[in-house]
């Protein structure tokens, strides 16, 4: 099978892509609510706890605005299992800015990634969107790690489609706002069940999102 048009393909993704990041540009301005005015009570049965990011993480990662917050379930009769909830969000990811993807990030914390598939969920009602569900292991220690990219207005699971459309939408609406949203729950019994309490928390979660994440006009 001849390989050449993929890779053709491949350079003229990266030509195009080096030509939008020393193009004249300017980014449209957003309207968003910041993340120090998210909630700590979710859906009346989630309650959270804030916590910051260290120097050294913010400036490899530089987002725009960023939180990182432990929720629990305020009706769990048992011993509580957090849901860990990080967003990073960039105005603009160019120049330097970007999204660190977990399959990267996860094992440069001595994570050991277990398996990883990308899973269809079910969000207000008769919206489907498709995420990542990753099983990662540090010694004894496992957890069920859910993540996509939430990108002007779309979700996207894969790290390839995200950078597809980056350049995409730079080309027709001149925005690479995008932002990284990532639920980390430790598997205290089975990872299905660390699975289901994530994906629990993650319908309550869901219809705050569009206030804290710019949205779009996806094309497809």
């Amino acid at each position: 099978m001849k390989r050449w048009p993929a890779g053709v393909a491949l350079v003229m993704l990266l030509t195009t892509w080096g030509w939008l990041q020393v193009r004249p540009h300017s980014e449209p301005v957003l309207s968003r609510r910041p993340f120090s005015e998210f909630p700590l009570s979710i859906a009346e049965r989630w309650q959270g706890k804030e916590f910051e990011l260290g120097a050294r993480e913010l400036y490899w990662l530089k987002p725009t605005d960023y939180m990182m917050h432990a929720y629990v379930e305020t009706q769990d009769e048992g011993a509580p299992v957090p849901v860990w909830l990080y967003i990073g969000y960039f105005h603009s990811l160019r120049g330097g800015a970007a999204y660190h993807s977990p399959k990267v990030c996860l094992p440069g914390a001595g994570w050991q990634i277990v398996e990883t598939e990308e899973i269809p969920v079910q969000v207000q009602g008769t919206r489907t969107i498709t995420i990542n569900e990753t099983l990662v292991r540090k010694g004894l220690d496992q957890q069920i790690v859910l993540y996509w990219y939430q990108d002007r207005g779309r979700v996207i699971a894969s790290e390839y489609w995200a950078r597809g459309y980056l350049i995409w939408d730079t080309m027709l609406t001149h925005r690479t706002d995008g932002a990284i949203v990532r639920l980390s729950v430790p598997v205290t019994r089975t990872p299905e069940d660390a699975s289901q309490h994530g994906l629990t928390f993650l319908h309550d979660l869901w219809p705050l999102l569009t206030e804290y994440l710019p949205p779009g006009e996806p094309k497809s």
